[in-house]
């Protein structure tokens, strides 16, 4: 990918329109910049703003008869640039690119401006795996709890070892997708299928998955990420839990693995994982009949209330079926009480 094609992905027009309306490049969003030299001269290198100054540009070249799209040139036309808008442009000189991190780390890690999940993940593993520093010496530099920078660390290096590892996989698929992958690993079912160690230290985190799970990784990255021709079996961070139990079932991972398209749905269940909802139906079923029972009688008369109560008992002798002990234990009860 290109720089002008990385440039054209990001969301260059709302920044254009914001310079047209305030009339200026905000002065508290100033470019921080460092003096380096490239091709044997001396030159001011962006090392944070390059979105602010990409926006300016593509504004310049439109407002000068060069627009790159029809959409820069609709964006030129909808009001006069400020007088010395692309003359002057605020930054901040600093000594090196290592002096902004510290400030990069706040900003979006912690700050008010936050990266995404997957942004985040590859600022500390830089500063873990380039600067040689500690998950403390981190947490110190951006402001963030050493646990979360853990996990956003391993679940990097996680995210890295399926590109080296699974053949075939594309790293597209886990655009966006970052979060799901943040939270699964975190999880007991995808601790133990992966043999992810989550309190390891920089140096055996490198490769959280060992060798002997690699299988087990390329079925993950499969119902995390998808396929070309298939979608992925997780869809959204709220199936996140749900997935984890999945996966501490040996009889729902069975299920998944033996299954060229298998339903999230049905493993859950082989996994025991509705049991707590059924669970939450009877009991607002009970409830709801403690109240009815306490004014029932004043309307037993009544055809439509007679029909409910019919298919009400239906039901609950078929649920009783089930459990033909606590059935036992009702009869004697009633016959005792007789």
């Amino acid at each position: 990918m290109t720089v002008v094609s990385i440039a054209r992905s990001w969301t260059l027009e709302e920044l254009a329109y914001s310079y047209l309306e305030s009339g200026d490049f905000w002065t508290h969003e100033a470019l921080l910049v460092v003096e380096e030299e490239l091709e044997g001269e001396s030159r001011l290198i962006v090392v944070e703003g390059n979105r602010r100054l990409a926006a300016l540009k593509y504004l310049r070249d439109a407002c000068e008869g060069r627009p790159v799209s029809s959409k820069w040139e609709e964006i030129s036309a909808s009001a006069d640039p400020p007088a010395q808008l692309f003359d002057k442009v605020p930054y901040l000189l600093v000594d090196s690119r290592e002096d902004v991190q510290a400030f990069l780390g706040f900003r979006h890690v912690t700050g008010i401006k936050q990266w995404d999940a997957d942004e985040k993940a590859a600022f500390i593993a830089k500063l873990i795996d380039e600067q040689g520093l500690s998950y403390e010496q981190v947490m110190r530099k951006i402001g963030s709890k050493t646990p979360a920078v853990r996990r956003h660390y391993i679940a990097y290096r996680t995210l890295l070892q399926i590109e080296d590892s699974v053949e075939g996989f594309d790293p597209n698929w886990a655009a966006k997708r970052f979060a799901i992958l943040y939270m699964s690993v975190d999880t007991e079912g995808a601790k133990e299928y992966l043999q992810i160690d989550m309190m390891a230290s920089p140096e055996l985190a490198v490769k959280p998955v060992p060798e002997d799970r690699l299988d087990n990784l390329a079925s993950f990255a499969r119902w995390l990420f998808g396929t070309d021709e298939l979608l992925p079996l997780v869809t959204d961070t709220r199936q996140v839990s749900a997935f984890g139990k999945i996966l501490e079932s040996e009889e729902a991972v069975q299920y998944l693995e033996s299954r060229s398209n298998p339903r999230f749905e049905v493993a859950f269940q082989i996994a025991g994982g509705d049991e707590a909802e059924i669970i939450r139906y009877l009991q607002e079923a009970a409830d709801n009949i403690e109240l009815a029972l306490s004014r029932v009688h004043l309307y037993k008369d009544s055809v439509d209330l007679q029909k409910t109560v019919r298919r009400l008992g239906a039901d609950a002798l078929q649920l009783l079926s089930i459990f033909p002990d606590i059935e036992r234990s009702l009869l004697e009860r009633g016959s005792n009480v007789g």
